[in-house]
């Protein structure tokens, strides 16, 4: 989109909530989502049969997490852990931040706005990954899912609601910055802006039918933008 439709963007922007896998960290980079995936898969089964078939085959682990609810509370705290286990693992494998990741949180707590991070990914391994490479500081709330309860995670917008009230900031004022449709849902629902990280050219359609604000191939033009800009 447009570099105008950027600017428009960040200059109604006084929180910026950033999306973790995807604009910041390439989580299971270093441990494959499809291998976490099947061990959630085998534990699952070995807890309830019928559930541990469904999610036989499922390559994302949060597919297996939105099933384990159905087979009762110890289902889900059994998996809820071992996701939140295998995250940690995999965000100290993962490699640096994704290009620019650093100079955009960089520029968005200089600018004098808010900050933070929005995840389906547990909290744990968003704070693991922030002290890893020591950008803790740049940013001021971490909200992770809601332990036991992956209905809550984005599309659902619950933790932008969470994150606007902890920043103190209006929805309207704040802009999630996501590489998926489910970002973009989240944002609308909860009255928020949204700027699209189209890490693959396939995405850019899609994010913007999804309602992006703004569309970015680059996080370091989302930094150059933010650095230049001042909230409205």
């Amino acid at each position: 989109m447009e570099n105008s439709a950027l600017s428009a963007a960040v200059a109604a922007t006084e929180a910026a909530l950033f999306d973790f896998d995807g604009p910041i960290c390439d989580v299971f980079a270093g441990r494959p989502a499809p291998e976490v995936a099947r061990e959630l898969a085998e534990t699952l089964a070995t807890l309830d049969a019928k559930l541990g078939s469904k999610a036989h085959g499922m390559d994302d682990p949060m597919e297996v997490l939105r099933l384990a609810p159905q087979g009762g509370e110890p289902v889900i705290r059994a998996i809820e852990e071992e996701l939140t286990k295998a995250e940690v693992t995999a965000v100290r494998l993962a490699g640096a931040p994704i290009p620019g990741a650093i100079a955009a949180l960089e520029a968005a707590h200089a600018s004098g706005r808010k900050v933070a991070v929005v995840s389906n990914n547990s909290t744990a391994c968003v704070r693991a990954f922030l002290m890893l490479h020591d950008l803790h500081h740049l940013v001021h709330e971490v909200v992770g899912r809601t332990p036991y309860s992956p209905n809550l995670m984005k599309p659902n917008p619950h933790s932008l609601l969470h994150a606007a009230a902890r920043l103190k900031t209006r929805r309207s004022r704040c802009t999630l910055i996501g590489d998926s449709v489910t970002d973009m849902t989240a944002a609308a629902a909860a009255d928020a802006l949204s700027i699209g990280f189209a890490n693959k050219p396939e995405k850019v359609s899609a994010l913007v039918e999804a309602g992006a604000q703004a569309v970015i191939t680059d996080m370091n033009a989302l930094a150059e933008v933010l650095a230049s800009t001042k909230p409205e």
